[in-house]
C-alpha cells in the first residue's frame, strides 16, 4: 500500500475512534508544589549532564 494512502486511512480511523471515545473530564491543574518539584528535577538533570568538551580555538 502506498504510504500516503496508509497515512490517510490511519488519520480517518483515528478521527473515528476519537469521535467514539467517551469524553474525559477536563484535566486538573497540578498543585504548585508538584509543578515546582518537577521543575527542580528537570533543572537538576540539566546541571548533571556534563558539558561538551571544549576544543582549542583555531589559530
Amino acid at each position: 500500500m502506498h504510504p500516503d494512502i496508509h497515512l490517510s486511512l490511519h488519520a480517518l480511523r483515528a478521527a473515528d475512534l476519537r469521535g467514539r471515545a467517551p469524553r474525559r473530564p477536563a484535566a486538573r491543574r497540578r498543585p504548585v508544589r508538584a509543578r515546582l518539584g518537577w521543575t527542580l528535577v528537570e533543572l537538576g538533570l540539566r546541571l548533571a549532564v556534563a558539558p561538551p568538551p571544549r576544543t582549542a580555538p583555531a589559530a
